[in-house]
Order: C-alpha cells, then structure tokens, then sequence
C-alpha cells in the first residue's frame, strides 16, 4: 500500500493537493472529504455566476475542458477516492485517524492516515443583529446559496436587495443585482470608506462615486443594527440613520477561518482564527499540513501574520502541501496580499500594505498619487489610471501600490508588476526603472509605474510638497477651513475659467503652466497657493519654478483634475 493521505476540504486547496499528489506520487493512497456534495468550484466567481456573466453553476465546476470536477471526476480523472456528503468529526493525533460521518447514513467511521491536510475554508460571519435568520438574509458562503439567490431573482421576487458590506464581494454583489438584473440596490459599509484596510481614502471614494453613477447607493459610516422582519420574512435593513427597504438582504461582513477542526485537535491557531503552518504549510503538528483560507501566512511586507482568503494563494498553498507530503521539498514564503477586482466600469486593485496600514504598523510611510495615460496618450482608446504608491520614507523601500483604472487589463497589469517587485524588496528607486513591454497600443514610452516612483522620489527627497486630497476637498467645501489657501490652475484660462466663476477669482487664480516663469509677479506671496493641473506632473514643475524665485508657499494637488473628478464628479466644474 502506498503512503495514505487524507485531505479535508474540497474547494480550491484541497483538490489541488490531491491530484498533484497523484501526479508526483501515483502509488500514493489520496482520500478527499467534503461535507458538501458540490466540491471544487470557484467560489470567487460565484457573484459572477449571479450577475449572469456566469451562466450556470456548473461552468464554476467544470475544467477548462468542460468536465464537471464531481466525485466521480475525482475517483475517476484523477485516482483520489472522493467522499463527499461526508463531514469530518475529530482527529486522533496519536492513532492518526480522522472520524467522519457520512451525512446521508449518519454511519461514523475512522480514517487512517500517514499525513493530514486540512483545508476547511472560511466561513461568513454573521452579524449578530435581529433578524438575521429570516427568510431572504443569505450569505454568501457555498454555491447552495448563490443558486437560490438567482433562483429568487429569476422568479421576480426582488425588486429591492440591501448588501451589508462594503468589501469586494459586498461590492461585487451589489453590480450584479444592479447591473443585469435592475434590482435597486443599497450598500451599507459601517466604516467610512468601501474596502477598509485594503486601500487609502482617495481610491475608494472615487470607488463610491462610481458606484453611485451606476444606480447604487452607497451609505457609508452606517452599521446595520437590524433586520426588519415582516411574517418571517426580511422586509429591510435598519441603521442608526434609515431603514432601507429590502425584498433580499446579502450579509457580506467578512469571513473567518474554519479551523475548529484543528484547535480541537490541539493544533496552534492564531487570534484571527487562522491555523498556524510554517513555509512548508505543516501545522504544529508535523504529520498534519494546511492550505487555503483557513491558514495564517507571512506577510511578506510587514512580516506579521496574514490572513488572505483568496482562490488564488489557496492554490499555490495546496501544491506546496502536497508536494512537502509527497517527499519533494517545496516552500511557500508568504504573500502580500493582491488583488484586483471590477465594478461596472471600473477597476480597482492593491497589494502590499496601504498608507493607513502601513503607519498603523509603524513604517515612516508616505505615498505618491499619480494620474497617468494607460497607454500613448495619441493612440485611440487611452484611459487614465490612478495609482498611489506607497513606500517608506526611511528605507525607500516600496511597501505597497494601488488604483484605479478602466474595465481593461491596465491597471492589472501595474499591480502585477508591483506585486513581484514588492515582494522581491524593491526600493522607489528599482520602480523608478522597472522595464514595462513598450508599445503605444498597450503602454507609454515611460510607464504609469515609473511616473508613481518619480512622484515617490520627488516627495521622499523633498523636491516636492503635496497637500493631501481629503484637505483639498474639505477647504473647497468651506474656505473657512483654510482661510489664507487659494487655488492656482495652471491649465489653459478656459480650462480655469468655469472654476474661477463658480468659487471667485480670489479663491481661483489662473496662471498657465507656460506662462508661470514668466509671468509669477501677479501671484500672492501671502497665500498658501494649491497648484492645479490635470495629472499633477505641471504642477511640479510650476513648484520648482516658483520655489526658484523665492515663492515656495506653494503645495502640489496629487492626482490633478483627473483624481478630483472621480471622488466628486460635480465639485470642480
């Protein structure tokens, strides 16, 4: 008999595990459990699935050559004997035995095993708020219930659906209900931005902005205090401020890893609930292994514990398992948890850490915000994207990258980069020079990734000085805030000239970018002037000209135009 592994969890890591393990170790006794009957599907498509991008579940268990991975697939294509409907009860560490149940027969039986891999998942947490079992509140937690999601949809039963949540499945949700299906949708984050923690202010504000153009409405700084139930059934979602209306209501606060298993089992799990494994994903126990999201990793920026519940990192997780349980050496370092995501027209994406996290985790942090084309300004069909990149302003090491961009591949492409630069250690200074495939179809000639590492450099060796969006936007909305500020656009006059009319010429000035050398005696050496331009590039250049002839009480609007107008379509004219 060939080594016996038994492996539980069969969505991402754990079918990974397995077949690898029969591809390196064919003679090698596999055996798969899964409490669930429906296994091995992308649950990260499942709001796609419920858009109706994903046509049938089924595409979301099927290979890429249109087999559906079932038990079946599994005992049969890949030699893993598959027990689904099948719930594993304890482990028996020193008999090296898993007790399971099957849960059509209730029948209990121990499994031997020679090695151990848990890949439990996550689970949704559930807001623990009246209301929340009634009919219509649904998770989204398996595929069981994105089914009758769409079930009810297609019915005609939801004219108005609330998603509690403002992360990227909440935000995900909430385009598919509003985008296909017409259902008017409200999103409700208690927190004051969308995707808290995983990117700064600026990006997700223009995030909302964009979700408010598309018909949802978004309410920020509002925590759901209940469910509104009428006849068991879920009606709306109160708030401290509003009751908000609802035929269905989608719970999309988080999940948390599914590791009672293995603290039952004794095994090390750290306050976030995550198991704990080292870099060959073995557990505390050395006969037991563990992938996917119900591990804790290294971060690989600010070397704390990670916990990053993406399909993607399960993979990778699952193979390093199985190969370390099949005798090859194999080592998974960590992540930096990247990400990208769409909404509508939008994208939006980050990895490494954010300004906020990154000072709440103790780095000098600052960042640069550009707004670059994302492709040769004259070839046809050029975007432009935001990206902020943030580094550390005692090391010049680069700690995390975000923004925003089209519905193309753009922004995708800048994060990937990032994402492998970052993670290697890279300084501003290798961002400054990383080399992009140069073509005007696809990119410009200095890329959007170098022009955020000028701006970086520019800030961390103090040739710039910038004024932070939120302020900007603040003193617009009340010059009181900032009575001595005005705005200096250096844009062509009749760029300038809608803005002056709508906050007066003596909060307004206009100089253009060529003529701010020549012509800087008009301007005021008693007021702190906010340079204005489309991206932010000549307003830099107009703070180095002035600070040349002794007018430094200058700062440089980040962004430009270009970010002001994705926060707030309607502030600036």
């Amino acid at each position: 008999m060939g080594k016996r592994i038994v492996i539980i969890g069969g969505v991402a890591a754990g079918p990974k595990a397995a077949s690898r393990i029969k591809r390196v170790l064919p003679e090698a006794d596999v055996t798969l459990i899964d409490q669930d009957n429906l296994i091995s599907y992308g649950g990260c498509g499942i709001p796609y699935y419920v858009s109706g991008d994903v046509s049938d579940e089924q595409e979301l268990r099927s290979t890429s050559f249109h087999m559906v991975r079932d038990a079946y697939f599994f005992t049969q294509a890949k030699g893993v004997r598959t027990m689904t409907s099948t719930r594993a009860l304890a482990i028996d560490r020193r008999e090296k035995t898993v007790e399971v149940e099957d849960l059509g027969t209730g029948v209990r039986s121990a499994i031997p095993y020679d090695n151990l891999m848990l890949a439990t998942g996550s689970q949704p947490f559930v807001l623990p708020i009246p209301g929340n079992e009634a009919d219509g509140v649904f998770t989204i937690s398996d595929l069981h219930k994105a089914i009758e999601i769409k079930k009810r949809i297609a019915r005609g039963m939801v004219g108005k659906a609330v998603v509690i949540g403002g992360g990227a499945i909440g935000i995900e949700m909430a385009e598919a209900l509003t985008d296909l299906w017409g259902i008017e949708t409200a999103l409700v984050e208690y927190m004051d931005q969308l995707l808290p923690k995983i990117v700064d202010w600026p990006m997700a504000s223009a995030l909302a902005n964009h979700l408010r153009q598309h018909n949802v409405e978004v309410y920020l700084g509002e925590a759901a205090t209940e469910i509104v139930v009428d006849n068991g059934k879920a009606v709306g979602v109160r708030t401290g401020k509003r009751t908000i209306d609802a035929d269905m209501v989608i719970m999309a606060v988080g999940v948390r890893p599914r590791s009672q298993l293995a603290r039952e089992a004794g095994l090390n799990v750290a306050a976030n609930g995550g198991i704990v494994v080292n870099d060959r994903m073995q557990t505390s126990d050395p006969s037991i292994y563990a992938a996917g999201d119900c591990v804790e990793i290294r971060h690989l920026v600010s070397g704390r514990g990670l916990y990053a519940p993406l399909g993607s990192l399960a993979n990778k997780e699952g193979r390093v398992a199985a190969d370390n349980m099949a005798g090859i050496p194999a080592v998974f370092k960590g992540g930096i948890g990247s990400f990208v995501m769409k909404a509508f027209e939008m994208s939006i994406g980050a990895t490494g850490l954010s300004l906020e996290m990154a000072r709440a985790q103790g780095f000098q942090a600052e960042s640069s915000l550009t707004a670059s084309a994302d492709r040769a300004h004259f070839f046809p069909g050029s975007e432009i994207i935001c990206l902020e990149l943030v580094f550390d302003r005692r090391t010049r090491k680069v700690l995390g990258f975000q923004g925003i961009g089209p519905m193309n591949d753009s922004l995708s492409v800048r994060i990937d980069a990032a994402a492998v630069a970052i993670t290697a250690g890279a300084t501003i200074d290798d961002f400054a020079t990383i080399e992009m495939a140069y073509a005007p179809p696809f990119s410009t000639a200095i890329d959007a990734i170098n022009s955020a590492a000028y701006a970086a450099e520019n800030l961390c060796d103090g040739r710039m000085r910038q004024i932070d969006i939120e302020s900007f936007l603040a003193w617009l909305a009340d010059p009181a805030t900032q009575p001595d500020w005005v705005a200096l656009d250096v844009r062509h006059p009749k760029q300038a000239q809608p803005n002056i009319e709508k906050f007066g010429a003596e909060r307004w000035l206009s100089l253009p970018y060529d003529k701010v050398r020549s012509g800087y005696q008009v301007l005021p050496s008693d007021k702190m002037m906010i340079i204005v331009c489309n991206a932010g590039s000549r307003s830099y250049e107009s703070q180095i000209a002035l600070d040349a002839v002794g007018l430094r009480n200058t700062l440089v609007l980040p962004g430009g135009y270009n970010m002001i107008k994705r926060i707030d379509a309607d502030i600036l004219v």
